[in-house]
C-alpha cells in the first residue's frame, strides 16, 4: 500500500500552499499575532508568542502541513494541515486553518480551499472539517462551500482543556470549487 502525499506543494497563479519549513517562524508569526484570527477558536490564545510556537512546532512535526504564499507579494498569509488520513473509512481532515484578516473570504483563500480539496479527493471520498462551535466564520465558510454537518457535538484537547467541535463532511462527488 502507498501512502498519499500528504505535503506536497499545489500552486495556483496566485497562492502557493508548499510544505511548512522552519524558516517561515516570523512570517507565520506576524500573521497568527493577530488576537482576532483566533478570537473564535477554542485556543484563543494562540496569538501569543508562547502558545503559537507550540503550534508551529506541532504542525512542523506532523508532516503534513502547510504555509500558504501570496504568489504577488511572496507574503506569508497563513497555514493549514491534513489530519487522520483514514484508507478503511476513505477520508482525511482538512484543519487547523488559519489566514490573515486581509485574505478572509477573498479569492486567496478559495484558491487554498481549492488546491488542498482537489488533491484530498486524489486518495479519499470524504474531507472533514472539525470547527469549534463558537466559530461561526469558520462554520459559515465550510457551509459555503458545501461542507454538511455530521450529527452530534465532539470534544479535542487542546493543552489541558477540552473543546466542543462540530465536524462536516464534503464529499468527493458533491465538490465544485
Amino acid at each position: 500500500m502507498t501512502l498519499p502525499d500528504l505535503q506536497p506543494t499545489l500552486n495556483s497563479p496566485i497562492v502557493s500552499v508548499r510544505p511548512i519549513q522552519l524558516e517561515d517562524w516570523s512570517g507565520l508569526f506576524a500573521v497568527a499575532s493577530d488576537p482576532l484570527v483566533w478570537e473564535q477558536h477554542p485556543a484563543t490564545d494562540r496569538y501569543q508568542e508562547k502558545e503559537f510556537r507550540k503550534f508551529f512546532d506541532d504542525a512542523l512535526n506532523c508532516g503534513s502541513a502547510f504555509t500558504f504564499v501570496d504568489l504577488n507579494s511572496g507574503d506569508l498569509i497563513g497555514s493549514s494541515r491534513y489530519h487522520g488520513y483514514n484508507q478503511s473509512l476513505n477520508e482525511i481532515e482538512i484543519g487547523w486553518t488559519f489566514l490573515g484578516r486581509n485574505y478572509w473570504g477573498g479569492v486567496h483563500n478559495r484558491e487554498v480551499k481549492k488546491l488542498m480539496l482537489t488533491h484530498a479527493f486524489k486518495f479519499v471520498d470524504t474531507v472533514l472539517f472539525w470547527v469549534g462551535t463558537q466559530n461561526t466564520r469558520s462554520r459559515k465558510a465550510v457551509e459555503k462551500i458545501g461542507g454538511i454537518q455530521r450529527e452530534g457535538v465532539y470534544t479535542r484537547q487542546h493543552g489541558k482543556k477540552e473543546f466542543p467541535y462540530v465536524v462536516y463532511e464534503l464529499k468527493k462527488m458533491e465538490f465544485t470549487l
